[in-house]
C-alpha cells in the first residue's frame, strides 16, 4: 500500500489490487478512508468524512493531480 502525499491529517494511498480500476486515490484520516476518482476529480465513497473535509480533501487531490496520476502510472504500469 504506497503512500504517495501526505497532507496534514490525510494519508494518500493506493491498494495494490487497485490496478484493474480507473484511476483513483484512497485518503485516510484516523480511521475513516475515503475513496476518489482522478479522472475527473470526484467522491466515490466518502468513509465517514464530513463534506468540508471532503471538500478540502478534493482541493488537494486538484492541487496535486499530475503528482497523483504519475504516481498511480508508475505504480501500476511498470
Amino acid at each position: 500500500m504506497p503512500i504517495v502525499l501526505r497532507e496534514g491529517p490525510y494519508r494518500f494511498f493506493f491498494y495494490s489490487g487497485d490496478g484493474d480500476e480507473p484511476h483513483h486515490v484512497h485518503v485516510a484520516r484516523d480511521n475513516r478512508i475515503a475513496k476518489f476518482w482522478l479522472d475527473p476529480v470526484r467522491i466515490q465513497r466518502s468513509g465517514g468524512l464530513r463534506r468540508a473535509e471532503i471538500r478540502r480533501v478534493q482541493r488537494i487531490i486538484e492541487e496535486n493531480h499530475r503528482l497523483l496520476m504519475e504516481a498511480w502510472n508508475d505504480y501500476f504500469n511498470d
